[in-house]
């Protein structure tokens, strides 16, 4: 690798240069009188030519040494100025902040927030990539992903805002044609639609709320999907029953147009979670946009908390 130049040093012939001596130029550093003197004959050995003509008395620049004690200023003030900018803006919340996050969730819950955060802080910027794939987030550069799962990846950094329950729900004329599940094994004889990123997409696992009974069953049906937005129509429709999220069908439960059988069964919720790159402190506009988005989330209708309440 190519060597880099010695910036130090020529920060210090800028303050000597300044300074007129290597003392106040000492004093101004807030280091030894040496440690000037050692910067800049190092940098002279470096460059192979004088910077200063040095006597007992007094000490003076030479040509090259005015020469490049202006542009050792420039370097010098470019640098405490690029110092003053990173500082301000590891305060002030400012600049661009790249999330990923799931499809559904966010056309849903997600986007609508968005205006309220640019309003609240006009000086940061959203770049949300939405998808239900769990992406890289070092390797896409993302400040910040939404996950709605059971986190593997100990190397990044979690906050979990809230658990999601899932549920079991069809169309009430589904049920009307075909029978409602009194029981999970019941539903071998259901048109189960799947989702392809569930934990576990090929066995449904249910626990009776009173008795702890577990229930497993392998869904089949004539639908399979890896987006759980494009099931709703299938669903409303009477095309079979499928395990949603609580945040896709809270309105079609709330309206009638979809029902949850076995209400004495319930299916292990899921979490949403705020997960970061690992490292030390964050900028101030992604810790900015962490807690708008806690507060927000953690307190939808649909939130239950860690412990299992929900959330208002």
């Amino acid at each position: 690798m190519a060597r880099l130049p010695d910036f130090e040093a020529w920060a210090v012939f800028a303050k000597v240069a300044e300074a007129g001596s290597f003392s106040r130029a000492a004093a101004d550093l807030g280091v030894s009188k040496a440690t000037v003197s050692k910067a800049v004959s190092r940098l002279e050995a470096q460059i192979g030519a004088s910077l200063l003509n040095r006597t007992s008395r007094r000490q003076a620049l030479t040509e090259l040494g005015r020469t490049m004690a202006e542009r050792a200023m420039r370097l010098l003030e470019d640098a405490e100025a690029v110092e003053a900018e990173a500082g301000t803006q590891s305060v002030t919340p400012r600049g661009l902040v790249r999330i990923a996050a799931p499809m559904s969730f966010s056309v849903d819950h997600v986007g609508p927030l968005i205006p309220e955060l640019l309003s609240a802080h006009p000086q940061i910027s959203i770049d949300l990539h939405l998808s239900d794939e769990q992406v890289d987030l070092v390797g896409g550069g993302y400040d910040l992903a939404l996950r709605i799962a059971v986190l593997t990846d100990s190397t990044l950094r979690a906050r979990r805002l809230c658990q999601i329950r899932r549920l079991l729900v069809g169309s009430p004329a589904y049920f009307e044609r075909h029978g409602r599940p009194a029981h999970p094994r019941d539903l071998v004889r259901h048109a189960c639609l799947g989702y392809a990123y569930l934990s576990t997409p090929d066995r449904w696992r249910f626990v009776h709320r009173e008795t702890g009974e577990i229930a497993s069953v392998a869904p089949t049906g004539p639908m399979r999907t890896n987006n759980g937005e494009v099931l709703r129509p299938a669903l409303r429709a009477g095309a079979g029953v499928a395990v949603q999220p609580e945040f896709l069908v809270a309105e079609d439960l709330a309206a009638g147009r979809l029902e949850a059988p076995l209400p004495d069964w319930s299916m292990p919720p899921v979490a949403l979670n705020i997960v970061t790159p690992p490292g030390g402190r964050r900028p101030a506009r992604v810790t900015t946009v962490i807690e708008f988005l806690v507060q927000r989330l953690s307190a939808a209708p649909w939130a239950i908390s860690p412990h299992g309440e929900a959330s208002h």
